[in-house]
């Protein structure tokens, strides 16, 4: 993990806790020979930029043409190349043709479209046979135990009996779906994908104190690795933030 930075939000220190931890689950994956690589949703390239310095072909779609002319300004100062193309999950294989890709990244996106299972379909016909979906969603437990937090109790009600995967508002009034472990599970087998592994991701850093990081002097690097020592242990999982899958 890079050192923390002066001048760096606590905001930036809490992402590095979640970027850390799905980086050391995807890093067996992507350790070896060149491989197809699609981001979708990879907006300004955090991830994608990574992954095309271990030497593999990247492809980022998203719709925002805003969000590739960043990805595409990173990529040039990073020395790499990453291909930008402008389009979303619904039209995906428009732009990407089936059986395109060993590996698709589907971080953040599960949460917003109109079909999660129709969604996982489309990614499952992008992935060559034996291919990898590293997916991260947002995770329903922890959604509610933040809203109880903050004195929202009625939201915090509303969303226990909130149907599978239904549609929530964060506290800044963005719509987005969140996910429990078994619904995820259970669309992803129906998209016909085994899960070999799922992951915690920012099991502590959304509770710790922003001060806390900002003041303590190597607060992040402690966080980090508590959070990579409970990522997976099923037992705090109900805490994460996030969730985060490979499946195949």
């Amino acid at each position: 993990m890079p050192p923390e930075r002066p001048g760096e939000r606590p905001g930036e220190r809490r992402n590095a806790a979640r970027t850390s931890v799905v980086w050391d689950a995807l890093r067996p994956t992507l350790d070896g020979a060149a491989l197809d690589v699609l981001d979708i949703g990879g907006g300004t390239g955090g991830f994608a930029v990574r992954v095309a310095e271990l030497g593999h072909r990247v492809t980022v779609v998203d719709p925002s043409p805003d969000a590739l002319a960043s990805l595409d300004r990173r990529a040039r100062e990073a020395g790499v190349a990453v291909a930008g193309q402008q389009g979303e999950l619904s039209t995906l294989l428009d732009v990407t043709g089936p059986a395109s890709a060993d590996v698709v990244l589907c971080h953040g996106v599960l949460e917003v479209v109109e079909d999660p299972g129709a969604a996982l379909a489309t990614l499952r016909e992008v992935l060559r046979p034996g291919g990898t979906l590293s997916l991260l969603v947002g995770q329903r437990h922890a959604a509610v135990v933040a809203r109880a937090m903050a004195g929202h109790f009625a939201q915090a009600l509303s969303m226990l009996d909130q149907a599978p995967g239904g549609p929530t508002r964060d506290q800044g009034g963005r719509s987005g779906r969140r996910f429990t472990e078994d619904e995820v599970a259970a669309l992803l087998a129906g998209a016909g994908f085994e899960v070999a592994a799922v992951h915690g991701i920012r099991v502590f850093a959304d509770l710790v104190p922003g001060s806390l990081l900002d003041l303590e002097p190597g607060a992040t690097g402690a966080l980090v690795d508590l959070e990579r020592a409970v990522s997976g242990r099923p037992e705090f999982r109900p805490l994460a933030t996030q969730l985060h899958l490979l499946a195949r």
